[in-house]
């Protein structure tokens, strides 16, 4: 079986990668580009663990083929700092201590950060039904959705007028 070469961006950056046809996005970006942020917890989009923005939609990397990315934008977990600069979300997960074993906070933070680059005033019922599809077996879901919604307010005010 020939491999496909594949063109897209990741991060704001141009790559291309070979793949097999029936590679995954996530084997992709982890295997092809080491990007071992987003993680596989279930292969089948139940767990959220794996979440990327693609063209700015949400979504399952484990259930993406690698050869759909062709010419397309992608935003993993490793874009969400700007350097050594934490995003806001990433930083209210530490203070907020959001996080345990770590496994699920890459999907976490894409998927909150993506819902408040869509909806900068979530209620705390935004928070938890857009933050569904990811699952927690350590912390529980309260230290996250507390996290997310002090994000907000933090993004919100920072976007103010002086």
């Amino acid at each position: 079986m020939s491999k496909l070469l594949v063109s897209t961006t990741v991060n704001g950056d141009a790559q291309e990668f070979l793949c097999d046809p029936g590679a995954t996005l996530l084997e992709a970006l982890r295997e092809q580009l080491g990007l071992t942020g987003s993680k596989e917890g279930c292969g089948s989009g139940d767990c959220g663990a794996c979440t990327v923005v693609l063209d700015g939609n949400m979504v399952c990397s484990c259930l993406v083929l690698a050869a759909e990315a062709e010419g397309r934008q992608v935003a993993t977990i490793e874009g969400v700092a700007e350097g050594s600069m934490l995003h806001p979300v990433q930083q209210k997960f530490l203070e907020h201590g959001a996080l345990q074993c770590g496994f699920c906070t890459p999907g976490f933070i894409v998927a909150a950060k993506a819902l408040l680059d869509h909806n900068p005033a979530p209620s705390e019922s935004e928070v938890r039904y857009w933050l569904a599809g990811n699952l927690c077996r350590c912390t529980g879901y309260d230290k996250i959705v507390r996290a997310v919604m002090d994000a907000a307010a933090q993004l919100r005010q920072e976007r103010m007028p002086a």
